[in-house]
């Protein structure tokens, strides 16, 4: 018997015992290994399922092996490592096919493969639901990547990572010589710091009320703390606060890069005036706007090479059961990244 941890009700997490169907035609069944502790999934508890179908299977930051393939998959095969990517494309709506497949708005999900001992349907968070021994998702959405990358650090590229560092390097993107800012520096923001360190910023500067957060950002390679005028300001907290103070960071002709999820009927003020005067933009990163078959692999080949710190990302190391627990570490910001190794 599987287990998972399963947002049952409002505001209940509960570890439990779950069953799996075979993957069916397009899907895979990845044993899963390792498995970050990311703030989408507390959004989804404080949000009552987030638009989740109640219960939900929470967790989609994670990495595994492959324990079985349905029909017609031919990508990966048993055995291979691979990290799930909950933002694949469909091929078929109108971004994918103009050419743009990192706007995709509906990537595919699995049947329903996953259910309680009584039969009871269970909603995987963003198609992964990775927060178990094992789980089936989309073939598309299980990307092969080196044994070589420690699992632990390989999951984090799921999520944190490439939304970080794909929103430097692919929303927004930032030239040689760019000066950033980046509001909130938990995971995404020492993210988002890395990216535009390998993007050749020549000023990274670390935005955080939180002390320690800022002494992690100058280690990852932030070259200042405090607020400056900068080219790129990327608000990784999506409040309306942070969001305005982006704006007001940028100079002339300057962009501002929403990344943080919002709480429903967040609001920001702008004053159009001045954002006219600027000549300023506004982008929105959903994950980075990654495409995890181009961009997991590349990421990996970053860390293998030592371009990109995974390592000094993982904070803890913890159990399955320990996970409930560590969505109050997060909320004390006392971790980067807490990791249940299964």
């Amino acid at each position: 018997m599987d287990r998972g941890v399963v947002l049952s009700a409002p505001g209940t997490v509960v570890l439990e015992e779950i069953e799996l169907d075979p993957p069916g035609p397009g899907e895979v069944l990845v044993r899963i290994e390792a498995t970050g502790v990311c703030h989408t999934d507390l959004h989804v508890i404080e949000q009552d399922g987030w638009g989740h179908p109640l219960p939900v299977l929470l967790g989609h930051e994670g990495a595994g092996t492959v324990e079985a393939v349905g029909e017609g998959v031919d990508d990966v095969a048993p055995g291979d490592r691979v990290v799930i990517g909950w933002k694949t494309a469909c091929g078929a709506c109108v971004y994918c096919k103009r050419g743009e497949p990192r706007q995709c708005k509906r990537p595919p999900a699995p049947g329903p493969r996953l259910h309680r001992a009584d039969g009871t349907v269970l909603t995987p968070v963003l198609r992964s639901g990775t927060f178990t021994t094992r789980t089936v998702v989309p073939a598309v959405a299980a990307v092969p990547v080196p044994r070589e990358l420690p699992v632990e650090q390989a999951c984090l590229i799921g999520c944190a990572v490439a939304t970080g560092v794909m929103s430097v390097l692919e929303t927004a993107p930032v030239w040689e010589g760019a000066r950033v800012a980046v509001i909130g520096c938990g995971a995404v923001g020492l993210s988002v710091i890395q990216g535009a360190r390998i993007a050749g910023a020549s000023e990274i500067r670390a935005i955080d009320l939180d002390e320690r957060k800022l002494e992690q950002a100058l280690r990852f390679g932030a070259t200042d703390t405090g607020e400056g005028p900068v080219d790129f300001a990327f608000d990784v907290v999506g409040r309306g606060s942070t969001f305005e103070l982006a704006l007001k960071l940028l100079g002339g002709g300057g962009t501002a890069v929403l990344i943080g999820i919002s709480p429903a009927g967040e609001r920001a003020t702008i004053e159009l005036p001045d954002f006219f005067a600027r000549r300023s933009r506004v982008l929105v990163s959903h994950g980075g706007d990654h495409l995890p078959q181009e961009d997991f692999p590349r990421l990996a080949r970053y860390a293998l090479n030592g371009e990109l710190d995974l390592a000094g990302m993982v904070s803890k190391v913890i159990a399955l059961e320990d996970v409930p627990a560590a969505f109050d570490d997060m909320r004390r910001g006392d971790v980067i990244r807490s990791v249940a190794a299964l």
